[in-house]
């Protein structure tokens, strides 16, 4: 019996030199090039690498898992993981093992950003309304609008790519002629009658581009921000630690909107996180009639 030849695995990433601090993108590379060396092991040997890595992974993700939990459970200590969690290589480490995840509603909302390119080249869009347990409201503008194949666009794009990455979602709904939550359009100043529930505001020309708007009802305070003809609203609140956003920076360009206090930036018209992805800003609808700001805090 003639023995095969022996396949010699590559070999491993060199050391980093001591005293230098790699970067994270030298970091994931060197873990990739690692990986890449194990899996041409011969097959026992890599079985056996693999459940190194696997009770290496299980034993750290125990002890960050503590760390967070404990974390999480002394104010003190959630103010230090949101820190943490700025880092990117915290949070890269924390969304390997399963310890930080996006919200329901951002997850939604990227997953329609997924697909918005695909409604675009059909001269379309896709808008979140609301989302209440396990129903996503969308409504679909542009061409897809009024449609013969409205429903059709809808199911085969929205509905499935939503289904696929977001599972917790049970049901979605179309909806058309009604304001999505947090914005209008300024041109939409027809009057639809019914304002039972709705706050009164300021004139929409009295939110200035740049420039957060604080609006006070009975029950607290109310952020209104203007991106080009786009009003959005949002409770006054960062989902840091509760602190009013109407001293905060507004930058147009990306359509941001920093914390005054400790720094957290929000995308200014879906209210994500961009700082802390697990935080959100709550978002109010909002509609004008005849010139005037509406909103509805829920």
């Amino acid at each position: 019996m003639i023995a095969g030849p022996i396949m010699e695995a590559p070999p491993l990433p060199p050391p980093f030199e001591a005293g230098t601090e790699p970067d994270l993108d030298q970091l994931a590379a060197r873990v990739d090039r690692a990986l890449a060396a194990t899996e041409a092991l011969d097959p026992p040997s890599r079985e056996k690498s693999r459940e190194l890595r696997q009770s290496i992974e299980a034993f750290h993700k125990a002890g960050l898992t503590r760390i967070v939990r404990a974390l999480r459970e002394d104010p003190r200590g959630a103010e230090i993981l949101y820190q943490l969690a700025d880092e990117p290589s915290v949070y890269a480490l924390f969304a390997m093992h399963g310890l930080v995840r996006a919200d329901l509603r951002t997850r939604v909302s990227r997953v329609l950003d997924m697909v918005r390119p695909y409604l675009e080249s059909h001269g379309g869009d896709v808008e979140l309304v609301s989302l209440e347990e396990r129903t996503v409201t969308v409504r679909l503008t542009g061409a897809c609008h009024g449609c013969s194949m409205s429903a059709t666009t809808l199911r085969q794009g929205v509905e499935e790519a939503l289904r696929t990455h977001v599972p917790e979602i049970e049901r979605v709904v179309p909806t058309s002629g009604e304001p999505v939550a947090g914005f209008v359009p300024l041109d939409a100043l027809r009057h639809r009658g019914d304002l039972k529930g709705w706050i009164e505001g300021p004139p929409a020309e009295a939110v200035e581009e740049g420039r957060p708007y604080r609006m006070e009802t009975g029950g607290g305070s109310v952020l209104i921000l203007r991106f080009g003809d786009a009003l959005y609203a949002f409770k006054n609140a960062c989902a840091h630690q509760g602190l009013p956003l109407d001293g905060g920076l507004v930058d147009v360009e990306s359509g941001t909107l920093s914390c005054p206090w400790h720094g957290f930036r929000f995308d200014g018209r879906s209210g994500e996180c961009l700082t802390a992805p697990q935080a959100q800003l709550e978002p109010y609808p909002l509609r004008i009639e005849k010139g005037t700001i509406y909103v509805r805090p829920q």
